[in-house]
This record gives C-alpha cells, structure tokens and sequence, in this order.
C-alpha cells in the first residue's frame, strides 16, 4: 500500500542492494587502510576466517611476481612480509567498481602504491616500492559482514614497459 510505511519489494531490493554495495566497498576500502597503517591485525580481519573458509584453498592471494598463494595462513603471511619490508607504504585507490550478485561482491580498483623503501642496486625500484596495480578482490558475505576470499594484482603496464618487450 502507498503511504503506509512499507517499502515496494522492487524499492526494498534496491536499497538492499545498494546497501550491500556500499559495505562491500567499505571493505574494500579497511583493507588498503589496514595495509596503509601497517595494521597485521586488521588485515587478518579482512579476509574469511578459519571458521569460513578452508584454510588450505579457500583464500587465494595473486601478487605480480609471486607464485599463487593459497589458504589463509599463506596469504596473511605474505602481507605481513610485504608490510615489514617497506618503510613506509600508501595505497591511493581509484577507479572503484563493485557488482554484487547474492552473497558474492566483485570489486575491482586500481591501487596506486607509493613507498618510502630505498631501490635496489642500479636505482632501479624494487618490487615492493611503488607502482600502479589493477586489482579484482572478490568478497563473501558471513554474519561478521563481507570478508576477502580473494586478491588478484595485476601491474599496470605503462609505455615505457611496453617499449620494453619490443
């Protein structure tokens, strides 16, 4: 009925969908913050707990270079490398998009990542010092909100890179 208070199922559907969006992009977003502030913690947190997911395949971690990493304990180990080799590390995001279907949320941005790390021999950068990444991080709704599953890193290649392979 109109003005009673209730909402259509159409109306009701798309405030819950765009209320999942919003808390899927949020984090998203705690995630980089975590990783920002150097916060180990926090970015367990982030990604599905023992309790929901198989800890020897139910988290997957792709970073460009490194070999996939698969189940919780890997993956949070390797942040917790890439966090204590770096000085001082900030992820700019842009360019966020998020599709949610269910209990799955798809969001994909681009990760502008600065560093205060010194370079390697020759002044070139090392691998943890910067650069721009495209990233797909795909989320699962659980009753503590939505948590990480899976992170894929992709470098953006700039035209210099591509000169490179000719």
């Amino acid at each position: 009925m109109a003005g009673d208070g209730r909402l259509s199922g159409e109306t009701a559907g798309r405030r819950s969908t765009e209320a999942d969006r919003e808390a899927a992009l949020e984090a998203n977003r705690a995630l980089y913050e975590a990783l920002e502030n150097g916060d180990q913690e926090a970015v367990e947190e982030a990604w599905l707990g023992a309790g929901e997911a198989d800890d020897k395949g139910g988290v997957v971690c792709v970073h460009p270079g490194w070999p996939v990493l698969r189940g919780r304990a890997q993956v949070t180990r390797s942040y917790m490398l890439i966090m204590a080799n770096t000085e001082y590390i900030q992820f700019i995001l842009t360019d966020e998009e998020v599709e949610v279907q269910g209990d799955v949320a798809l969001v994909t941005c681009t990760e502008n990542i600065l560093s205060g790390g010194e370079a390697e021999e020759e002044g070139e950068l090392g691998p943890l010092v910067g650069g721009k990444v495209v990233s797909t991080n795909l989320f699962r709704r659980t009753p503590a909100g939505w948590k990480l599953w899976s992170h894929h890193g992709s470098p953006v290649l700039t035209s210099a890179d591509e000169d490179d392979e000719d």
